[in-house]
């Protein structure tokens, strides 16, 4: 079975990427990297390097004109700040549940619809997503939940005459789970890359630095990048 692994070159597909590697080897597996006006460009050059590290083939697409149109605060165009809190504190001010203001308009979905198209190309049978648990909670990014998945996965085995299934490893899990794994399996997080403000070192306040740094603690172990 032939594999395509949507991968940004974070922490989540990275490790998601390590897992279908060690399932089904690398030459059944490619990866799918995908530029869309994101201020943190920096995070696809880790995919490129993630990639050659595993030594699956990699496809890059460029769709920043359709997001062209966005202010979301993860834009390059935005007139928007990144966020330095957590994901938890952003989510009180919203009582709890909405989206946070790193969510960009429905990207999941129009990422995940593009790989499909590319999975069937290229003869894979399903298309593998890093979503997991953390990133669902209170509705912070409404397309990681599993009810999104379930319906995103019917449309796409629908849409693909039955040939695609979407695979989400992660959806029952949080991050923490994810870097047990990921440590199990030996993926070189030094290559990875997951902060919004893409400087030259992880800003540690962004709500995702905030959730990498504690999944990594959670497991007793350093994050290599904040190592350095």
């Amino acid at each position: 079975m032939k594999i395509t692994v949507l991968l940004s070159g974070g922490l989540d597909s990275s490790t998601c990427l390590a897992l279908a590697v060690s399932r089904y080897g690398a030459e059944n597996v490619s990866a799918l990297c995908i530029h869309y006006g994101q201020k943190h460009e920096k995070e696809l050059k880790s995919a490129a390097a993630v990639a050659e590290y595993y030594g699956v083939k990699l496809t890059t697409l460029n769709l920043a004109d359709i997001f062209a149109g966005s202010n979301c605060s993860l834009m390059k165009g935005s007139t928007e700040s990144i966020d330095h809190r957590s994901y938890a504190e952003q989510l009180s001010e919203k009582g709890g549940s909405g989206t946070v203001s790193t969510y960009v308009p429905f990207r999941n979905g129009i990422m995940l619809s593009a790989a499909a198209g590319i999975a069937q190309i290229h003869g894979s049978s399903e298309v593998w997503y890093g979503a997991h648990r953390d990133d669902a909670a209170g509705r912070a990014y409404p397309d990681c939940s599993e009810e999104f998945v379930k319906h995103m996965g019917n449309a796409i085995f629908e849409g693909t005459g039955g040939e695609i299934r979407l695979y989400a490893p992660f959806i029952d899990k949080n991050k923490a789970d994810i870097v047990k794994t990921g440590l199990e399996l030996k993926v070189p997080y030094e290559l990875t890359w997951s902060c919004y403000e893409g400087g030259e070192k992880p800003c540690g306040t962004c709500g995702t630095c905030i959730d990498r740094s504690n999944a990594f603690r959670l497991n007793n172990a350093t994050d290599p990048l904040l190592a350095k």
